[in-house]
């Protein structure tokens, strides 16, 4: 049973959560709703992938988020030359105590933005997006914990561009949520030019959310109530996605896993304990899209439609 207090408390998480978006919003112009995707994927304690021209935004969405949640944030510069040790660290023997001695590397931190991540090797890639799957660090046999809450935000260039390698299948499918931002509207983009500075604003951001605050909302939104026939449609689109011809690859039970996860949180900042179809139907393109094998001419849009039209929705 939820009592008053609890009630209030979830209330008040909810609330932090308006002004943060609402805050975000004045950082990262015209883009409210993938703001709120992006908060949406930290409460389903999720990674986000932003796929994206340079230049519209995605560091400093990042970076916002980090400054808004009260987290210690580090910046990778992806490149092709950057070496695994550089990310995770690297043993350094001491030859005074003739030991090897551990020396963290920067994803020791609590909200990592991996900038341009396709721009490094294959090898590098999978040092970190096996740290987002283990929570942990092993070296020379050895395990180290990372902290709690962790969260990597990756951002990649479109394929298209030159020295770019491809994150795989497999990697792709441990990033809950893929989001584009695009260009701002006329007026996003007018403000934006009046007003070009936006580092300052950064450093002024307030915490609207700390680290304890956020773990509370998290187990808020894992207690988000799901029926028996949201679990029907749910899976009705997963197994659609793997009969369908247009697809050449379904959904895996992971993206599954994700998408309910995704659909709590997104009820949750809608101030519902129960989620519905259209929650469902809001996160499906970011958590979807990345993992679905179709028409490479298709857009990320196209790939979804036919699963919000032929998938028929719960009476």
């Amino acid at each position: 049973m939820v009592t008053a207090v609890n009630s209030l408390k979830i209330m008040d998480s909810r609330t932090n959560c308006t002004r943060l978006i609402e805050t975000a919003s004045k950082v990262v112009l015209g883009k409210e709703h993938e703001i709120k995707l992006a908060l949406c994927c930290l409460l389903a304690e999720g990674h986000l992938l932003i796929e994206d021209l340079p230049g519209v935004g995605k560091t400093t969405l990042s970076h916002t988020l980090a400054k808004l949640l009260g987290l210690d944030f580090r910046r990778i510069q992806f490149t092709s030359d950057l070496m695994p040790s550089d990310i995770l660290g690297y043993s350094q023997f001491d030859p005074r105590t003739k030991l090897l001695n551990f020396q963290p590397g920067p994803v020791f931190t609590q909200l990592i933005l991996a900038d341009e991540i396709n721009r490094a090797s294959p090898k590098t890639q999978s040092a970190l997006l096996e740290t987002m799957e283990e929570k942990q660090v092993t070296v020379e046999g050895k395990s180290w914990p990372l902290p709690s809450p962790f969260f990597v935000i990756a951002t990649q260039n479109p394929f298209s561009q030159i020295g770019t390698f491809p994150l795989p299948e497999s990697q792709l499918d441990r990033f809950l949520m893929c989001l584009q931002l695009g260009y701002p509207n006329a007026e996003a983009e007018r403000n934006l030019l009046l007003n070009t500075d936006r580092s300052a604003l950064l450093e002024l951001l307030p915490v609207r959310l700390n680290s304890d605050e956020l773990k509370d909302a998290q187990n808020e939104v894992a207690q988000t109530h799901v029926s028996e026939a949201l679990l029907d449609y749910l899976q009705a689109i997963i197994r659609f996605t793997r009969e369908h011809t247009g697809y050449t690859t379904g959904l895996s039970p992971r993206a599954g896993v994700a998408l309910l996860r995704a659909s709590k949180a997104w009820a949750w900042l809608d101030n519902r304990d129960a989620v519905l179809p259209e929650d469902i139907q809001a996160v499906l393109l970011p958590v979807a899209a990345h993992r679905l094998r179709a028409d490479p001419t298709q857009s990320r849009e196209q790939i979804i439609d036919p699963i919000l039209k032929d998938v028929a929705i719960p009476a």
